[in-house]
């Protein structure tokens, strides 16, 4: 199901700091909608809006989770994901959101990282991530700290 995105920089789903997900049959809280459905339908919300990645909280629902389109052709999901690892070598490249439509800005972010979460299984992974894989994954973990494409200073 296509789901309507949250926007703007005072919306109160954005702002909030995301919780933790206990397990993935728990209800999400929309109706009883599993965290695994939620994650389907966060992916079909994505694509269908051109999205390179998408957090829980852009749809409305205050937990850990994003998806990303990694190269356009692997969708994945990120449970409970943390950041264990980043390059010291960054880089400045243009970052819109699907919260803020038609607003770009320049963004320095880590090159690449290493990142652990919890995958569709309930299993824990760990990769490694760089260029624009590794850029998506930094900007949906600002999201789920409430941390928006708006409050980067423009470089």
């Amino acid at each position: 199901m296509i789901l309507p995105i949250e926007k703007g920089e005072n919306n109160e789903f954005l702002r909030k700091k995301s919780l933790l997900i206990e397990s993935v049959d728990l209800p999400a809280g929309r109706q009883g909608e599993k965290i695994l459905d939620l994650a389907k339908d966060m992916i079909q919300t994505m694509i269908r809006n051109n999205g390179v990645g998408l957090a829980a909280c852009q749809i409305g629902m205050n937990v850990r989770m994003f998806v990303i389109n990694e190269d356009l052709t692997k969708k994945q999901i990120f449970i409970n994901p943390e950041i264990f690892k980043m390059s010291k070598k960054t880089e400045i490249c243009d970052e819109g959101c699907l919260s803020f439509p038609n607003l770009f800005k320049k963004i320095p972010r880590a090159k690449s990282l290493k990142i652990k979460a919890i995958d569709e299984n309930g299993k824990e992974f760990k990769l490694k991530a760089k260029g624009l894989f590794a850029r998506a994954i930094q900007h949906e973990m600002e999201h789920l700290d409430g941390i928006l494409l708006v409050d980067h200073d423009q470089n």
